[in-house]
């Protein structure tokens, strides 16, 4: 499952201005790392897995959660064994391990990880790149160099996603065996594969540079795109609900 990819629907976020998204994503973004709460963080998470489920995108949410999983589970070690606040809770022939400061620090900086980040990704499966390039572009006037910038990578990152899994079976086919458990023989395995990765972006990027050249790309300003991208009444709901639920963490976070 390729996580950038575009989703086609009609739900209600999809209909949204391509602004009102990006904005959307990071304001509860920002409301999650403002979360002091660890079950609040837990409840941002759900509340953005049933917002996933309304666009038709819930499998995806959930698959995108169990991967972050992964770099949530990095930052709570991290924070477990450094973190030293609080009373100890786990000691070793005198050597405090962790404490209850940093088992709390590790918990909700984690679970901060997953809910700041999870908007942020599936913000591209609601989302075409070409009408977010477009629409910073229109609405409002970002030089258009940097509009592209950003959404070309993006754009780029599930293309050599799939190239890497096509050198990997190419390699499979030859006999490489890449299902070893020994993490350091597959760190070994597959650094190798970077080289072609390499000079096949290397060549991406040099063809679409051309492209870009040919088709005007220093001419091309906010007038210049013939689709507009006005925002409605739901864009404006849209924003008054993200701004109430970072006034009401923030009121959540004085209180508790």
């Amino acid at each position: 499952m390729n996580l950038l990819n575009y989703v086609p629907g009609d739900s209600f976020l999809h209909k949204l201005n391509p602004v009102t998204k990006l904005a959307a994503a990071f304001m509860y973004g920002i409301a999650a790392i403002l979360c002091n709460n660890v079950f609040a963080e837990i409840g941002f998470i759900l509340l953005m897995l049933l917002i996933s489920a309304t666009a038709g995108l819930f499998k995806r949410a959930l698959f995108l959660t169990r991967n972050l999983l992964f770099l949530g589970l990095i930052m709570f070690v991290i924070q477990l064994f450094f973190v030293r606040d609080g009373s100890p809770l786990l000691v070793i022939g005198g050597v405090v391990l962790f404490t209850t400061g940093g088992l709390k620090s590790a918990l909700l900086l984690s679970l901060r990880v997953i809910a700041a980040m999870l908007p942020l990704m599936l913000l591209f499966a609601i989302t075409r790149m070409n009408d977010l390039c477009n629409a910073l572009v229109k609405r409002l006037h970002l030089p258009y160099r940097y509009a592209f910038i950003v959404t070309t990578a993006f754009r780029f990152v599930p293309i050599f996603a799939t190239e890497f899994h096509d050198i990997q079976d190419a390699q499979k086919a030859r006999g490489v065996d890449f299902d070893t458990k020994n993490i350091i023989r597959k760190i070994g395995l597959i650094a190798p594969l970077c080289v072609p990765l390499l000079v096949s972006s290397l060549k991406k990027v040099d063809v679409s540079a051309m492209s870009a050249e040919m088709r005007g790309f220093e001419l091309r300003g906010y007038k210049s795109g013939y689709k507009e991208y006005p925002f409605a009444a739901r864009d404006l709901v849209t924003i008054v609900v993200l701004v109430a639920i970072i006034v009401a963490t923030v009121i959540f976070n004085t209180i508790w």
